[in-house]
């Protein structure tokens, strides 16, 4: 995914132009250092108070100049409006959040409007469209079957949560004057490998697999998440 986000920063906005980015539900703050050492100021909204402490203590092992360029908010993703002006971010992040989010139109409405003219909307969410996926491969026929007509599922921390479907995205998207830009899938082969499990030798050739899957059809409308890029027009 994060190779997908260089792409699509790489083909808005110039080379070395030090963006404004907006990182919704920033857990431990992956995304948010990676663009920092990039050069942009990032800033980082997250309501856990352990995944802040994680991404502090991540942050804090960095130079100063990184270090400066990373603000923290804690705070709820749906309140953007309380703590910043519209337009105030050329590229706002949403990724791993909506699936915990009930009626997700009005957080990405309030994302919309936290961006600048022409800003990037990264969101990367369940793919509804795919849920029988994951237990078809695994053997579970019932899990499957029962996959087929719902949106919602029990994710990895055993939760219950809910996915998105891209068709319906896709209208959201255009409704809040973020059109869709450009989707890829992500992991269409890897969805069903252990969370501890090591990384295999040939790790580069699996990541190229998983990219270049990730863009083409059919197989990334089997993914097990959707990366959706749209942009404020």
């Amino acid at each position: 995914m994060a190779r997908q986000l260089d792409e699509q920063i790489a083909g808005r906005f110039p080379v070395g132009q030090r963006l404004r980015v907006l990182d919704v539900g920033m857990g431990q703050g992956t995304q948010a250092l990676r663009l920092a050492r990039a050069g942009h100021q990032v800033t980082g909204i997250e309501q856990d108070s352990t995944m802040i402490s994680v991404a502090r203590e991540s942050l804090s092992a960095e130079p100063e100049g990184i270090r400066g360029r990373v603000r923290i908010v804690e705070g709820d993703g749906r309140d953007t409006g309380v703590h910043f002006l519209p337009g105030s971010f050329d590229v706002v992040l949403c990724h791993g959040v909506l699936m915990y989010v009930e009626e997700p139109d009005a957080l990405l409405a309030g994302l919309a409007r936290m961006l600048a003219h022409g800003g990037l909307l990264s969101l990367l969410v369940r793919n509804a469209d795919a849920l029988a996926m994951r237990p078809g491969l695994a053997g579970d026929w019932p899990g499957a079957l029962a996959s087929f007509d719902t949106d919602a599922y029990r994710n990895r921390l055993g939760l219950d949560v809910r996915a998105d479907r891209l068709d319906t995205l896709t209208g959201t998207l255009a409704g809040i004057g973020a059109p869709l830009h450009a989707w890829y899938g992500v992991r269409v082969f890897t969805d069903t490998a252990a969370d501890d499990a090591a990384l295999p030798d040939d790790v580069d050739v699996l990541l190229a697999a998983e990219e270049r899957a990730g863009r083409t059809d059919p197989y990334r409308r089997v993914a097990a998440l959707l990366h959706l890029c749209g942009v404020r027009g």
